[in-house]
């Protein structure tokens, strides 16, 4: 059977989740629907094994960097369109199908699914500041911030070979416009955010250098509307103190971001699976 699509996932030490987040992507998939490429990236744990299965093909790097892998996983590519997947988001075949069909629609050359949160084990300070977040950003949501997009053949030739860039996801979505990129709302991506202020600090400082990085490079910047953390507390949608939580952790990941200057790394965001929560 000709796979109707790619799935490039990136793992760098994902042993913990990818097994259970392959079983999801691939449970009611036919013999060959799916083209799946996992690239165990630079692992010190047992990935590669964990990854392996029928229908899976799965290749080792001992080079560090996400885009790395998204790129050795792409070149490995049988089909159009292609998924990329990060390795610790659930996405199953009903919302790889509703994607598909999207990116085949006129114009369309870039899609991705809307995001579901995991908040389970997450702290209750953290819990806040995630509420905020998401419904501050979730206005201009686009390619960006929900784990998986997917490109077209037409889409794919703009975008790759991926520079060598902190934020992917960021890079694809600013190289397209208006209607060349869709939120399918058929599909779904279970996104498991930062359970703790310390993971969540850490992710953000990343976000901001990439975002910065990403400015460097000439892409435009998304950039919150003025008041709207106001209008979220007259609609009652966030309350006073959801808004003084994030606005505190607001404030020390700006100056976390000041003192860490340009040093950048990329792995496992270990604080989405282990951790007390704060």
């Amino acid at each position: 059977m000709k796979p109707t699509v790619s799935v490039v996932i990136p793992a760098h030490d994902e042993a913990g989740v990818i097994a259970a987040n392959l079983d999801t992507l691939l449970t009611g998939t036919g013999p060959g629907e799916f083209d799946v490429i996992v690239v165990a990236n630079a692992c010190t744990d047992g990935t590669a094994r964990a990854a392996a299965r029928p229908g899976v093909r799965v290749l080792e790097t001992s080079r560090p960097g996400k885009v790395e892998a998204l790129r050795l996983g792409d070149a490995a590519c049988r089909a159009f369109p292609r998924v990329y997947l990060d390795a610790d988001v659930r996405l199953d075949a009903k919302s790889v199908r509703a994607l598909a069909e999207a990116a085949s629609r006129p114009g369309v050359l870039a899609c991705a699914p809307v995001p579901e949160w995991d908040l389970a084990g997450t702290g209750r300070v953290v819990r806040r500041v995630h509420r905020v977040h998401d419904r501050l950003i979730a206005p201009s949501r686009a390619l960006a911030g929900v784990g998986v997009y997917v490109l077209t053949e037409e889409g794919h030739r703009r975008v790759f070979p991926l520079p060598d860039v902190i934020s992917d996801d960021g890079y694809v979505d600013g190289s397209f416009t208006g209607g060349e990129r869709v939120v399918v709302t058929e599909a779904r991506s279970v996104v498991r955010p930062a359970r703790t202020v310390r993971a969540h600090l850490a992710r953000r400082v990343r976000v901001r250098q990439g975002n910065r990085q990403l400015a460097g490079l000439g892409l435009p910047a998304r950039s919150l509307r003025a008041g709207a953390l106001r209008d979220l507390l007259a609609a009652r949608e966030v309350s006073a103190l959801d808004a003084a939580c994030y606005l505190t952790v607001l404030a020390a990941d700006r100056a976390l971001t000041l003192l860490r200057g340009g040093r950048t790394t990329w792995g496992t965001d270990t604080g989405t699976r282990s951790g007390q929560p704060a």
